[in-house]
């Protein structure tokens, strides 16, 4: 399996920081935010990434993370997205980085506590479809939220006013190699992108979508008040205990 970090996007809930850096290259405590999906992968076993990325500061990236080498890496590749299309339409061009074997795509800015290398082993071992994390949240109606029935996901709904359930689909799925298929058949929602809900819901009325539920935190870092509340976190996970 091979994995994506998507990293794009010119972070203007950050402004005026992201003004003179990518959102992705902003600490989060101790770290780098990029550092901790790409730890995240290298934890799970992958070790063939690429890290998607675009706006005027692309070039940071490789001036930080090189070749890999400090995460035992032999090397990562870099592609450039252009705009801003949504996240379905910055995965689009991981395909030919793909070459035909499935994926494992996560945010550039969400941050997990969890070890899932158990999860990458068993989607690895699953035929086709795909597979996706979810948390219970307390405001579901910020998320894409999944509504389940009968142990398996029937639906997933942006933002709804009036969530179904409190779980929330956090930035971290799986998928096989249709889902470059299935992006290509999608079209703009209102809000001029391709969206990765889309692309799960076509899996769900496949009938092969699975699920884990995440059981330590999780949380993006891709406003002030998220982006402090990771660095909280992540403190408090090694150890320091902020005020």
């Amino acid at each position: 399996m091979k994995g994506v970090i998507l990293a794009g996007g010119l972070g203007t809930r950050l402004m005026p920081c992201t003004k003179v850096t990518n959102k992705h290259l902003l600490p989060v405590y101790n770290k780098p935010m990029i550092y901790y999906p790409l730890m995240t992968m290298v934890k799970a076993g992958l070790k063939d990434i690429m890290i998607v990325t675009g706006g005027n500061n692309a070039g940071d990236f490789l001036r930080l993370l090189g070749n890999g080498r400090e995460f035992g890496l032999k090397d990562i590749s870099y592609t450039y997205q252009e705009g801003e299309g949504g996240i379905a339409d910055a995965l689009r061009l991981a395909e030919n980085f793909a070459e035909g074997d499935k994926i494992f795509v996560m945010l550039g800015d969400n941050i997990i506590e969890d070890d899932i290398s158990e999860e990458v082993a068993i989607f690895e071992k699953q035929e086709k479809g795909a597979r996706i994390f979810l948390k219970e949240v307390p405001d579901p109606q910020r998320f894409g939220v999944a509504e389940i029935r009968d142990g398996k996901v029937v639906n997933i709904e942006e933002k709804p006013k009036n969530p179904k359930t409190n779980y929330a689909v956090c930035g971290l799925y799986m998928y096989d190699s249709d889902v470059f298929d299935i992006i290509r058949t999608l079209k703009p929602s209102a809000r001029g992108e391709l969206e990765i809900t889309d692309v799960n819901n076509e899996y769900i009325r496949r009938g092969t979508m699975s699920y884990t539920i995440l059981k330590g935190w999780w949380t993006d870092a891709g406003t002030f008040e998220s982006l402090f509340r990771a660095s909280k976190l992540v403190a408090e996970k090694e150890g320091f205990k902020l005020s």
